[in-house]
């Protein structure tokens, strides 16, 4: 017995230090690189909370009991769900991966699970629409990611009696979260091994267990145990990358670091008071209105310009922007955002090599625009107009070969002092999005 309890005791270790001593694999590395040469993704908010219209936090937002909410099972029927459509309107905007949300807060699973039968092949509808996207995705080229809530409204085991939110649906056990987390890494075991490569987990909810970010205690009202999800993950597929959208600095494990509705460095959210980190891949993830999931009020859609700007402005932080859609209860994305997808898609059939396969943090952003480079070359986004006939790119050291109008290749006019460049823009034709010119350096 004395033998036993040691050996439990000493794989507990082993197990605690392999998630603080954490050695990523050379796939997972690459993986990592490949990431950030991407660039630009598509975010996927849907399940049967699209049938309410109101976002994906309608049953936080308006307490809707367990056994109420439940009933949207008998009547969800996407029957214009088409995963050609989405993997085609990602491809076309010029975006190379899809994150799908495969259970969000109200914990219905969208796809075959065996662990629950509070999922989509339980409606109406009955299909595995996890397992189109999957094959849609591998046909076209396109990597997935897998968004997954670590937190639940719907289920008895998860620990809301701690949580943040979650207080109003009819719960009254209180709670289990060994039976919880092995609920999950069932689930994880099956999104990891029966649906092909996974690019990403892209995990969300440990705030829910923590005081409200900007608070100077932010730790864990529970262990998440993550030493123990995290390694599940890495060996069931070392290559796939996780994140976690804790608002905390990254810890042991993770692949990439995360900010929500922020560029890294700024905090317009209020959840954004990490630190942008300097060894992992980073992103930001946006909505393309106010809401993530469908909402059928809100109108205040971002337009391309805006959109085009952001991801500029992420690529020049070496960051990559995740822009979401939320289908409608039908399963079709909007058609105002596959319009915006489109306009979006045409700018990037032109510019998409000066965003995807470069890094940034080459200068801060100036007042004029921001620099993305690769190599010997660095593109100069002017997106904002100037008064001066000029501009100066505090750029010094090396000789510069020649400037050019990215889009037309016709010459820019330049002056090289000690202290950088000086791009003469009074006779350029502007562009009244992104006026892109290519530097070449010797």
């Amino acid at each position: 017995m004395i033998r036993v309890q040691c050996f439990l005791l000493l794989s507990l270790f082993s197990l605690s230090l392999s998630a603080q001593t954490y050695q990523p694999t050379p796939a997972n590395i690459q993986a990592r690189k490949h990431f950030q040469d991407n660039r630009f993704g598509l975010f996927v908010h849907w399940g049967v909370s699209s049938m309410l219209g109101n976002g994906e936090w309608v049953m936080q937002n308006r307490n809707i009991k367990v056994k109420d909410y439940a009933r949207l099972k008998e009547t969800f029927y996407p029957s214009q769900f088409n995963a050609t459509e989405w993997v085609t309107a990602a491809k076309n905007a010029g975006m190379k991966y899809i994150v799908f949300i495969t259970r969000h807060h109200d914990g219905f699973s969208n796809w075959d699970t065996k662990q629950s039968d509070w999922k989509i092949t339980n409606t109406p509808y009955g299909k595995d629409v996890l397992k189109m996207l999957a094959d849609e995705c591998k046909k076209q080229g396109i990597q997935l990611g897998l968004y997954y809530s670590t937190l639940d409204w719907f289920r008895e085991d998860y620990p809301y009696t701690t949580g943040r939110t979650g207080q109003g649906t009819g719960r009254k056990t209180g709670g289990n979260y060994d039976s919880y987390l092995q609920f999950m890494k069932a689930q994880l075991t099956e999104l990891l091994t029966n649906y092909g490569d996974i690019m990403s987990i892209w995990f969300d909810g440990h705030w829910d267990q923590t005081n409200p970010e900007g608070s100077a205690d932010r730790s864990s009202r529970i262990d998440w145990k993550y030493n123990e999800i995290y390694s599940l993950i890495h060996q069931l597929q070392p290559q796939c990358l996780i994140g976690n959208n804790h608002h905390l600095d990254p810890i042991p494990g993770e692949d990439f670091q995360m900010f929500e509705k922020d560029l890294p460095g700024q905090n317009h959210t209020g959840l954004s008071f990490q630190k942008p980190s300097d060894q992992l891949p980073l992103e930001t993830c946006e909505t393309m209105n106010n809401s993530w999931g469908y909402n059928i009020t809100d109108h205040a859609y971002k337009s391309t310009r805006q959109i085009i700007h952001y991801l500029v402005k992420a690529a020049a932080l070496n960051t990559n922007l995740l822009l979401n859609v939320g289908p409608m209860p039908n399963g079709k994305i909007q058609p105002e955002n596959l319009d915006t997808l489109k306009q979006v898609g045409t700018w990037m059939a032109k510019y998409a090599p000066t965003i995807q396969g470069t890094f940034g943090n080459i200068l801060p952003a100036q007042d004029w625009g921001v620099i993305t480079a690769r190599e010997n070359i660095h593109y100069i986004h002017l997106l904002s107009p100037q008064q001066k006939p000029f501009i100066f790119i505090p750029l010094a050291g090396k000789k510069l070969k020649k400037a050019v109008l990215f889009s037309k290749g016709k010459p820019v006019n330049f002056k090289q002092v000690p202290e950088g460049i000086f791009l003469y823009t009074e006779e350029m034709e502007m562009d009244p999005i992104d006026t892109v010119i290519e530097l070449n350096w010797q």
